[in-house]
């Protein structure tokens, strides 16, 4: 079964007993647009074919991740961050040879002051507990975790296509583009917080769409128990009923909170997730029958759902602060007693404290405008018109078995070309299938990529760069596949027809993995002559 085999839900046709039409199965058929007399369960085929582009892309992440075998980029920051919170639960500063000193496996030489940093914790926890299992001392231990939430996202992927699209067939298709595709593999490979704010962005966005089919199927329930073998009560219809145990609601509030805690770019996601999430309540009242649905929706969905995803997503997040909360020293956790305040003195210290830390990461947030040899303007992301050099080293003949005069190993944050163009124009697509068809899942995955993409224009002046983008990538994926969907054609589409869509979507899919068996020794810091580096630099920007 493809894409286009599982339209909108529509009102179910007119019955001889309208009592008929509040049954429980006419009502979640309804809701959750399923053709009367079936229904959709993930099945052996919608597990295995994720899980099999899972394995892909974790071939592809862990084998040899200790390459390059030293600090590249902002691992310099975050590596040496998690090293610091095994040590001390918050970050310590580092004597000028740091580097040097921790590439070569020598990483305890931490001085005892503490240090500034302008990024939450979690994603540095996230690197720890692969240093905590691998060793601080070795390159694989620092990049374990990048590599876990890396793969783990592949896999959710594609169990997110499977129930969007109900097809085990495009759950694979999305699974394995993402696992092939450089800039999420790069990501993967290497110790930025980036991949993190994507496995947790990615989890909640799952656990939202859990959440949408259980609170559909609790709506029909209570609705059809209060009809009676007829139609509901008046005021039952009026309104409907309440639905506040929403225990998916509540996984999605944990997820946005180590969201936030890996990154503050989370926050639009919190927004964006939390409006579709009562967007799409509101919808499932007006299918259902209820005939005040904006005004219930907005009251009996979106009131608990506010109080269900912010207070848990804060109090994840303010979790996460446990390191520095129980410390003595971390940078700023005096600052209270130091400035006391009558008008906020009712607060804690630690709280007052950690407030002003957070007021101090945003004015450096706010100002980051310093030039940059790879800054790149968001207008340029989906067409890669600047992707970021994670690490490039030159050697000559004989030297890392360069086999020529002049080689090249190079880190390089481009993304499979081909999929992020296809990518690019799928979202017109969507966006006509939105605002045409009125498709809530074309919907979804347009709030995935607003909320990822969009906030960055609002900062014209600051230094961007394009691997921020990784945030949104699984959407953009989403998209690729919703497209390739709609050429796999319907089921009822004449057998010639099927065939061709078959075949072009394979034909692409071919395309894809060659493009990636060729620009793989770019992303993975593979020895290879300097003239065939080059080669695989198709845009002098890409430079």
């Amino acid at each position: 079964m493809t894409v286009s085999e599982t339209p909108v839900p529509r009102a179910a046709p007119l019955v001889s007993d309208p009592g008929a039409a509040f049954s429980f199965s006419a009502l979640r058929n309804r809701l959750l647009g399923w053709a009367p007399g079936t229904t959709f369960s993930l099945g052996l085929w919608g597990w295995l074919l994720p899980l099999a582009a899972a394995v892909i892309g974790g071939v592809l992440r862990f084998v040899r991740l200790g390459q390059p075998p030293s600090l590249v980029f902002d691992e310099t920051y975050y590596v040496k961050d998690a090293y610091s919170y095994l040590v001390s639960g918050y970050e310590r500063e580092w004597p000028q040879d740091a580097n040097t000193l921790f590439n070569a496996g020598t990483p305890d030489i931490l001085l005892s002051t503490p240090e500034y940093v302008v990024h939450p914790p979690v994603g540095k926890w996230m690197i720890a507990a692969g240093m905590a299992l691998f060793g601080s001392d070795n390159s694989f231990g620092w990049r374990f975790g990048a590599a876990v939430a890396g793969t783990l996202t592949v896999l959710m992927v594609g169990l997110i296509a499977v129930r969007l699209f109900r097809s085990p067939l495009l759950g694979g298709v999305a699974g394995l583009l993402l696992a092939i595709d450089g800039h999420h593999l790069v990501h993967s490979r290497t110790s930025l917080l980036d991949v993190f704010l994507t496995f947790w962005v990615v989890a909640a966005f799952g656990a939202l769409l859990l959440d949408r089919d259980d609170g559909r199927r609790r709506l029909a329930r209570k609705l059809s128990g209060s009809a009676r073998g007829g139609s509901p009560p008046a005021d039952v219809l009026r309104y409907g009923p309440w639905l506040l145990w929403r225990p998916w609601r509540l996984a999605a509030g944990i997820c946005l909170g180590l969201a936030v805690g890996t990154k503050w770019s989370a926050l639009a996601f919190v927004a964006v997730f939390g409006l579709m999430t009562v967007l799409w309540d509101v919808g499932a009242r007006r299918v259902a029958g209820i005939r005040a649905w904006p005004a219930a929706g907005l009251l009996k969905d979106g009131v608990p759902a506010f109080f269900t995803i912010i207070p848990v997503a804060a109090l994840t997040y303010l979790a996460s602060w446990t390191g520095w909360l129980r410390s003595a020293d971390a940078y700023g956790r005096n600052w209270a007693q130091d400035n006391p305040s009558q008008a906020w003195g009712w607060l804690p210290d630690s709280l007052r404290s950690l407030a002003e830390y957070h007021r101090s990461a945003y004015a450096f947030h706010n100002g980051l405008s310093s030039e940059h040899t790879y800054e790149s303007s968001a207008w340029t992301w989906l067409f890669m018109g600047r992707p970021t050099s994670f690490f490039y080293e030159s050697s000559t003949l004989g030297v890392d078995g360069c086999p020529v005069d002049a080689c090249s190993s190079a880190v390089s944050v481009v993304g499979n070309p081909l999929i992020w163009w296809a990518a690019a124009f799928s979202l017109l697509v969507l966006l006509f299938a939105w605002i045409g068809r009125r498709d809530w899942r074309a919907g979804a995955i347009l709030a995935g990529v607003a909320a990822g993409y969009l906030p960055w224009f609002a900062y014209p002046e600051r230094t961007t760069f394009f691997f921020y983008a990784v945030s949104f990538e699984p959407f953009l994926i989403l998209a690729l596949t919703w497209v390739l969907g709609l050429v796999l054609g319907r089921a009822t589409d004449p057998i010639t027809r099927r065939r061709l869509g078959a075949a072009a979507v394979a034909l692409f899919l071919l395309a894809a993995v060659l493009m990636t068996a060729f620009f793989l020794p770019v992303w993975t810091a593979e020895t290879i002559p300097y003239s065939d580096w080059r080669r695989r630099m198709w845009m002098p920007s890409w430079i």
